[in-house]
């Protein structure tokens, strides 16, 4: 058993992320396993360092030991590389120069599980033309989904407590593999990350299982491993909503300067337990 939390440093922890922290780590030591840590600094314009550091304190004051040094996506660009020229050489990827203003005003663009699905403006453009604007033009890389499901054929996952589900990566359209501003978007890299780290079991908010259709994709054109899957209901506020980053009071550092004990705050998540107020849903 080998699990993983990987939190973005792009501001504090809240008590969602120690609800989703606490269980893989208790998953992990349960077993016998390992629980790693990643850091998911993809994204360079918004990552901040010294919310790495403080991750690592809220996770220490949680009791969450984890096994070996933090992997850093900054560190990994490489390896992203390298899966999207393999999938680029397999003639499965292409460049999109479309902006989203572009893509709202297509009127024909349909919604999948994750938003507006990309109507393919960019997937045929005469080979010329690409060339031409790949060389002026900024361009993100899209996945032509329909080519790589001929690809591969029908695909199933397994998730932890349901059983087998079978993954429909048609859904969410030509989803992007390397954006403008990135060198990998969180599906490519994130599943390469679980592969590379060894992960067997992922841990994760239920607002991310639609997701697994387009990892499970590309784990079987990569010819990546596919993990078991536990996704887990969301922590929620008093007010109903999920909680997020601007949400100041129920971050760690705020619980933490409130004198809660934080090895006793993991256990009872893990217990289902949560403060007075807080609640967990299905998105």
């Amino acid at each position: 058993m080998l699990t993983r939390f990987a939190p973005s440093p792009t501001g504090d922890l809240h008590l969602g992320h120690a609800y989703s922290a606490a269980l893989a780590h208790a998953a992990a030591r349960a077993a016998g396993g390992q629980y790693l840590i990643r850091i998911d600094d993809i994204d360079g314009s918004r990552s901040r360092e010294a919310y790495v550091g403080a991750s690592l304190a809220d996770l220490a004051w949680l009791g969450l030991n984890w096994d070996g040094e933090p992997l850093h996506q900054s560190a990994r660009i490489g390896d992203y590389a390298a899966a999207l020229d393999t999938l680029r050489d397999r003639d499965l990827v292409y460049p999109c120069f479309c902006t989203r203003a572009d893509i709202a005003a297509s009127l024909s663009a349909p919604h999948g599980p994750s938003g507006a699905v990309y109507p393919g403006i960019c997937r045929n453009l005469p080979e010329a033309e690409r060339e031409r604007r790949m060389a002026t033009e900024p361009h993100c890389w899209r996945l032509d989904t329909a080519a790589a499901v001929v690809n591969v054929g029908a695909l199933t996952w397994e998730e932890q407590r349901q059983g087998p589900r079978i993954a429909d990566p048609l859904a969410h359209g030509d989803i992007v593999l390397a954006r403008k501003d990135a060198p990998a978007s969180y599906h490519l890299a994130s599943t390469l990350d679980d592969a590379d780290m060894g992960v067997t079991q992922v841990i994760r908010g239920a607002d991310l299982i639609a997701a697994t259709d387009v990892h499970r994709l590309l784990q079987a054109l990569l010819d990546l491993p596919t993990p078991l899957y536990r996704h887990h209901p969301l922590v929620c506020g008093p007010d109903g909503r999920r909680l997020a980053k601007r949400d100041a009071a129920a971050s760690l550092a705020a619980m933490r300067a409130a004198g809660v004990d934080g090895r006793a705050l993991a256990a009872d998540l893990v217990a289902g337990r949560l403060p007075t107020g807080y609640s967990l849903q299905m998105p």
